[in-house]
């Protein structure tokens, strides 16, 4: 795929378009920036999660897992679902996991 090329003769329309997306793309960036929002999304690739499995996968504290899991929700890349008293959590799409590849690619794979 390749990127678009910017351009002065672009329309005025062509441009707002381009910075909706840059504003759409920026916010999935901050949310997917910080240490313990990747690594929940990390985690919930394999599949869904309740609250409390994320807390022990990463031996983090209930507060710190629910507060990461509220930015992700916010920014609309995980859906939670309640069963009782648990919630459990997955993916919203697939655009986290495709990130995520990307990531390992770059910065995991030997």
């Amino acid at each position: 795929m390749a990127l678009p090329k910017l351009s002065p003769d672009m329309t005025d329309q062509e441009m707002d378009k381009i910075a909706s997306n840059a504003a759409t793309a920026s916010n999935f960036l901050k949310a997917v920036s910080h240490e313990g929002r990747l690594m929940i999304l990390c985690h919930l690739v394999t599949g869904e999660k309740s609250v409390t499995e994320l807390e022990e996968l990463m031996s983090a504290r209930q507060a710190a897992v629910s507060q990461q899991l509220s930015r992700l929700r916010l920014e609309g890349l995980v859906v939670p679902r309640r069963e009782g008293k648990a919630i459990y959590y997955r993916l919203a799409d697939d655009k986290p996991r495709r990130v995520l590849e990307l990531v390992y690619d770059l910065f995991c794979g030997d």
